[in-house]
């Protein structure tokens, strides 16, 4: 079971990105979904949540700006990032809750750096 994130890159703010986190390998369902991110030297912050029936959830700072969505028949989840901050900047790792052969248990991606910056 793995968790696959692309979507990374550079941007000038002000512009956008799409994030996408494909989940692969044995799994019977996936509950939670959602992005986190991280900058070196501080401690990894959520930022977006998406549950099994499609309610989202925003840290205060993403909200009116990045949109989470998730296409449950691809085992995919999407962070649609607008009007994107040099504070945005990070590495973003996905995660997700997935009930496997062995049980239920959160999972991660391996990260994709986003850089905003002129």
């Amino acid at each position: 079971v793995q968790l696959q994130a692309s979507g990374g890159g550079l941007v000038q703010p002000g512009g956008s990105l799409r994030l996408s986190c494909a989940a692969s390998g044995s799994i019977f369902s996936i509950n939670r979904m959602g992005w986190y991110r991280q900058v070196p030297g501080k401690q990894r912050e959520w930022v977006a949540s998406i549950t099994s029936g499609g309610s989202p959830n925003y840290v205060d700072s993403a909200k009116g700006r990045f949109t989470i969505s998730r296409d449950n028949a691809k085992n995919t989840v999407y962070l649609q990032m607008n009007s994107l901050k040099p504070e945005d900047t990070a590495v973003y790792y996905c995660n997700a809750y997935l009930y496997v052969p062995t049980g239920t248990s959160d999972y991660w991606g391996q990260g994709t750096l986003v850089t905003v910056s002129s």
